[in-house]
């Protein structure tokens, strides 16, 4: 007997992101095992593989390569049981979607003589580009043409011969990650809080002798001794003094936080930024947010993040000094969250200390610390507590 089992989207992989199909890894009528990947689907965060139940033949494709995806959305079917496929190659009367007629769907302004069905992801975007299907090779099973072969000919074009629109400028379609960034930086900043920040100045004289005394230590048990690591400690010491900073806003309540859970926002260069989590941060001693900060870096820029790593965050840390700027704000809330800190570039500055009564000159490596607060959670006071405690966190230390 045969049975059927629908492969659909994990109803746990998505958080309030949007999510396309990337790309088949299997085709229908291929024989898979148990747990084998046969999909990637793509978020504006991760790319997260969807996995076969069980050993069986794939069947019938509900959703095509570059469709939109939403958890539950059944995907595919897959063919077990005894009289089943067992490791051969099966033919599938139809990898299409269902639809109600057999012909495919004409489009107007498109030429799809002779390329099959389109899906309506790639009619979308042919009139978009305002391109004719009878110019794209597809790449997809029977020259089936692809979103990616649509997008691909489109650069190409625009590269070629840049729209002359009064000023020479080149188009460049935006990624999903690129365009969830937009909508969540308008949301958080425009329709959702209003955001103040305050800046303090700090001396991490003590923080850079620790650090020369200790890097040796660390590098020998492989775990790189970062900056970034002493600024996650003393935010946890700063928030524990001031808890409303690890906060959501609730139209009729202030849910504050017993956990910290620390984001920290790493830049992928031209492809955007994302935000892994540090999780329990609170339960950490500086070695331990060390080794986990190298973890966390590495995995995002090779794109081997999971889902479970950029959720569940309730404070974040933007790094932005490492590019050269002193000071950036707004720095933007990272919503649902209640404040974001911002570190910028440490650099050695002239000081005036007292000595024994006396004012003196010493060069000190210092460098600007922000907090941006959502001032429905926060006002100035708790702000400036918050710095104070952060600063004398990394002036005074000794751990």
């Amino acid at each position: 007997m045969t049975d059927y089992l629908d492969i659909r989207f994990p109803e746990d992989q998505q958080e309030g992101t949007e999510a396309v199909l990337l790309k088949w890894l299997k085709a229908p009528g291929d024989f898979v095992t148990a747990h084998q990947a046969v999909a990637e689907i793509e978020t504006d965060k991760v790319v997260v593989e969807v996995t076969a139940p069980a050993d069986g033949t794939l069947g019938e494709i509900q959703l095509q390569e570059g469709e939109p995806a939403k958890p539950g959305d059944l995907l595919c079917t897959l063919m077990t049981g005894r009289n089943g496929p067992a490791g051969t190659k099966k033919q599938v009367t139809s990898a299409e979607p269902v639809s109600t007629t057999s012909q495919p769907i004409p489009t107007p302004g498109i030429n799809t003589k002779g390329r099959g069905k389109l899906s309506p992801a790639v009619r979308h975007r042919l009139m978009k580009y305002e391109i004719d299907a009878g110019q794209i090779s597809g790449s997809g099973k029977n020259g089936r043409i692809t979103v990616q072969d649509v997008e691909a000919f489109a650069q190409q074009e625009m590269a070629a011969e840049p729209i002359d629109l009064g000023l020479h400028s080149t188009k460049i379609p935006h990624n999903n990650m690129r365009k969830r960034i937009a909508q969540n930086m308008v949301s958080s900043l425009m329709h959702t809080a209003p955001h103040v920040t305050s800046v303090f100045e700090a001396d991490l004289t003590a923080v850079m002798r620790h650090r020369l005394e200790h890097r040796d230590e660390f590098d020998k048990c492989g775990t790189p001794l970062t900056l970034t690591a002493y600024f996650v400690a003393a935010s946890v010491a700063a928030l524990r003094e001031v808890p409303q900073a690890n906060s959501r806003w609730h139209d009729d309540y202030l849910e504050m936080y017993r956990d910290i859970h620390i984001g920290i926002g790493t830049a992928l260069g031209d492809q955007g930024l994302i935000v892994p989590v540090l999780h329990q941060a609170g339960q950490k001693n500086l070695k331990e947010i060390a080794a986990g900060l190298a973890d966390l870096t590495t995995r995002a820029r090779a794109a081997r993040l999971t889902p479970a790593d950029v959720r569940g965050g309730t404070f974040t840390i933007s790094n932005h000094g490492v590019s050269g700027s002193l000071i950036a704000t707004p720095i933007i809330i990272n919503q649902p969250q209640s404040a974001i800190l911002g570190v910028g570039k440490i650099e050695k500055r002239v000081k005036v200390k007292e000595v024994d009564g006396q004012d003196v000159l010493a060069i000190r490596p210092t460098c600007y610390v922000s907090l941006t607060i959502d001032h429905r959670v926060l006002d100035g006071y708790q702000t400036n507590a918050f710095l104070a405690k952060l600063v004398e966190t990394l002036e005074n230390w000794n751990a």
